[in-house]
């Protein structure tokens, strides 16, 4: 998986965009931003996608900007040449693959078969676009496909909105989702950005999950965080459990024995994907403490993910759900 696929991983939803007019093309990309997701594929089903692109990646820089329903190899050189870093085709389609290739363009194909997803393999690809993903069995077919095709990643795309986005996301071998119900065509056309990022924020806060997991408070010694876990127990309700390191006061509190990160003590927040929980906190602004992080022997992070600033005195870190 090449860096913009990697990219498209850790943004885990890819915004899909028919622009009919170029001028708002950048204060789509914008309200998109706001809302968490830098990212956006335009269609090419529009005499405005060329420009569109070009006005997004001069403007918004940081945003990974795509080309979207690429039919054609001209077609995608028009849209690498006003600044698309990927190409999204709905089809395999053998010459404009291979074009891409030969160009060292990063290229994700259609495929909607066993057949389009073996020629894809023979083309070296690891991650292809399954289109359209609702109409062809869902998470069904995705899973169904990926017993004897286990080595490739899918992207679909077709169907997918906010009450199904989690379902596919939570299928191991799906890397990301391309939907637009977070660009309707009426909030487009009447340039409601403020609905599209409140829209985009509602998908992101669905897929990242953040939930509170747990609290974790500094104690001196053995016998302090013995005294104070047993007074949580008996506010609360809760049963004490002790490890090596503090004893937990039920699966909220996590009574540490001496001193561990931050002033007061540690908060743990959930996610979704521990990967893609840290990649949107850094594009936030985060610094996090990925060294420290425990990984798997392939170097995926397993958690916890530190942040490496204090908030009010505590040390927050994510961990996978």
């Amino acid at each position: 998986m090449n860096d913009v696929l990697k990219k498209l991983s850790d943004i885990g939803i890819i915004p899909v965009a028919k622009i009919d007019d170029a001028q708002k093309a950048v204060p789509i990309a914008k309200a998109l931003c706001d809302g968490g997701l830098p990212c956006i594929e335009v269609t090419f089903r529009t005499d405005k996608a060329e420009e569109s692109i070009r006005r997004i990646t001069e403007s918004l820089p940081h945003v990974l900007v795509g080309a979207g329903t690429v039919l054609t190899t001209e077609q995608a050189d028009r849209a690498v040449e006003a600044g698309a870093k990927f190409i999204v085709s709905p089809g395999f389609n053998t010459k404009l693959v291979s074009h891409c290739l030969e160009k060292n363009i990063t290229v994700i194909p259609g495929c909607s078969s066993p057949t389009d997803i073996e020629a894809a393999m023979s083309f070296g690809f690891d991650v292809v676009k399954f289109f359209p993903a609702e109409a062809l069995g869902g998470v069904k077919y995705i899973k169904a496909v990926s017993a004897p095709y286990s080595g490739i990643k899918f992207i679909p795309t077709g169907g997918i909105n906010e009450k199904n986005l989690n379902e596919y996301l939570s299928c191991p071998n799906v890397i990301a989702c391309g939907g637009s119900w977070m660009l309707k065509e009426s909030l487009m056309q009447e340039g409601a950005f403020d609905q599209i990022t409140a829209l985009t924020r509602e998908a992101v806060k669905a897929m990242m999950g953040f939930e509170l997991i747990h609290v974790g408070i500094n104690c001196e010694n053995d016998s302090e965080a013995y005294q104070t876990a047993v007074l949580l127990c008996n506010l609360f309700g809760l049963e004490p459990r002790e490890t090596n390191l503090a004893i937990f006061a039920g699966k909220y509190f996590e009574v540490m024995k001496t001193p561990y990160r931050g002033k007061n003590g540690h908060i743990a927040i959930g996610t979704n994907c521990l990967e893609r929980g840290v990649a949107y906190m850094e594009s936030r602004g985060f610094k996090m403490d990925i060294e420290g992080a425990s990984k798997d022997k392939e170097g995926k992070l397993t958690g916890p993910v530190y942040f490496e600033q204090e908030i009010g005195g505590f040390a927050f870190h994510l961990i996978q759900k």
